[in-house]
């Protein structure tokens, strides 16, 4: 596959300033030269340099787009090949023509989703971690997650991993010169060693584990369901925490009949915020299915905003929503706190501390800045962690982690038990493979197949 030319569309289609189309392998220069008529002819000219002329039908000799072409030489390009860029117009016909007139071409197909990365990955450019965090840049949804994202791109992880795994090396070849040369007393290579050494790596594990959960909640942010009785504020809220009119906002109860969708970022967490019917025994047969799916939201959220009417006394259904979700991720908003107040907050105290309980206005927007430190405080105790911290956000390098953590565990006990070298071997091993499976030293090809699937064509 490595032998073939690709092409594809690296913009996004639509009306824009400029589009880019990426064509990547070793007749990338001379098949789009033959295309492009410049000052200078393709083939002649040199790397990192970018060219003003015409795409050209070789055929007809018509001129079918004015371009901007960059040339990168192998091994100084993303894919480590030959690669060149074309600028077009950002139209769809004027990206169309030039796109199906590469693809008239002999020596160039259609990449696959995710092909170019997959060629940086195999022809050594960046490893696995590397690659997914390229996925993790793309889908961003905070500052923050974008920049954990860079980190590892850059190859942060990747670096802490590699130094785990030449201790495991070392470890490795110890217990191999012991078991070819038990004669030899190599380093004093006794179970005491390979003890220090398991703890030392799995401490390092541990280091990344430690900012995993924020990693993730980074990564994928936090699903927030808005749950309460018809016409408390849901809808409103949702509003004031997208900056936006996304909902529909009347006086009658009952208008929103489905879960919207939105995605927010608060004090740098991203949340999905879902905006459900309000919850309550209706006739109505649509407004009924609307409750079910706020009920089945409920069961799927990481946080649950209750919202309570504070300018009305508590109804029973929200006294059964809070019996329901006493011990659930959840905080309480007394919404409506701009009007003549009548809740009684001492009975809201009885389901839920303190801390959870949030008077704000979704109206006025009084109150949304304690809000926010709430959720910081449920989810982070307040504060993400340094800067400086590797966080793991990815779920797979999460897992892998964990087994190569347990892996060197039973290592420590067998060790601690008196048992052969030989089969502590065996664990120490298959931590370290579990390790490189993080960045792709040992992955199976199904993994590297899905992974790549998962990324957009032309990246």
């Amino acid at each position: 596959m490595l032998s073939d030319t690709i092409a594809a569309i690296s913009t996004a289609v639509g009306e824009s300033g400029i589009a880019v189309i990426r064509v990547s392998g070793p007749e990338a220069i001379a098949e789009v030269g033959r295309l492009f008529r410049s000052k200078i002819a393709l083939p002649e000219a040199e790397s990192h340099t970018v060219h003003y002329g015409f795409i050209i039908d070789p055929e007809t000799g018509e001129k079918l787009e004015e371009v901007l072409v960059s040339l990168f030489r192998a091994p100084r390009s993303f894919t480590t090949e030959d690669v060149v860029e074309i600028s077009t117009h950002g139209g769809i016909i004027s990206v169309k023509r030039v796109m199906d007139l590469l693809l008239q071409q002999r020596d160039i197909r259609l990449a696959e989703p995710g092909e170019f990365t997959k060629r940086a990955f195999l022809n050594g450019r960046i490893d696995l971690s590397q690659a997914e965090a390229v996925i993790d840049l793309i889908r961003s949804k905070s500052d923050r997650a974008f920049s954990v994202a860079l980190k590892q791109v850059e190859g942060d992880l990747s670096r802490k991993i590699n130094t785990l795994r030449h201790s495991l090396v070392e470890t490795l070849a110890h217990i191999e010169v012991n078991i070819d040369y038990p004669e030899h007393d190599v380093e004093s290579m006794t179970t005491e060693f390979i003890k220090n050494k398991c703890t030392e790596v799995t401490e390092g594990i541990e280091t990344l584990l430690k900012t995993a959960n924020q990693g993730k909640i980074l990564r994928e942010g936090i699903t927030t369901a808005i749950v309460g009785r018809p016409n408390v504020g849901k809808s409103s809220l949702l509003n004031a925490l997208a900056r936006e009119n996304k909902a529909i906002v009347t006086d009658i109860p009952g208008t929103t009949r489905d879960v919207i969708e939105e995605y927010v970022t608060i004090n740098n967490i991203p949340l999905k915020l879902l905006d459900t019917a309000g919850i309550r025994e209706t006739m109505d047969v649509v407004e009924r299915i609307g409750v079910e799916r706020s009920k089945a939201a409920v069961l799927e959220a990481d946080l649950i905003l209750l919202v309570l009417n504070s300018s009305e006394p508590l109804h029973e259904d929200e006294i059964k929503l809070m019996e329901q979700l006493s011990g659930r991720p959840t905080l309480v908003l007394l919404n409506k706190i701009d009007l003549p107040q009548q809740l009684d907050r001492g009975k809201v105290a009885l389901y839920f501390p303190e801390n959870a309980i949030v008077e704000l206005s979704a109206k006025t927007q009084e109150g949304l800045d304690h809000l926010e430190d709430a959720i910081s405080q449920l989810f982070f105790g307040g504060k993400l962690e340094s800067g400086d911290l590797t966080y793991v956000s990815n779920v797979r390098h999460i897992a892998l982690l964990k087994k190569a953590k347990q892996s060197l565990a039973e290592a420590y006990d067998a060790a601690d038990s008196g048992i052969p070298i030989d089969i502590m071997q065996i664990d120490v091993r298959l931590a370290w493979e579990q390790l490189g499976e993080v960045i792709g030293d040992s992955a199976p090809d199904a993994l590297i197949d899905q992974i790549f699937s998962q990324f957009c064509l032309g990246k």
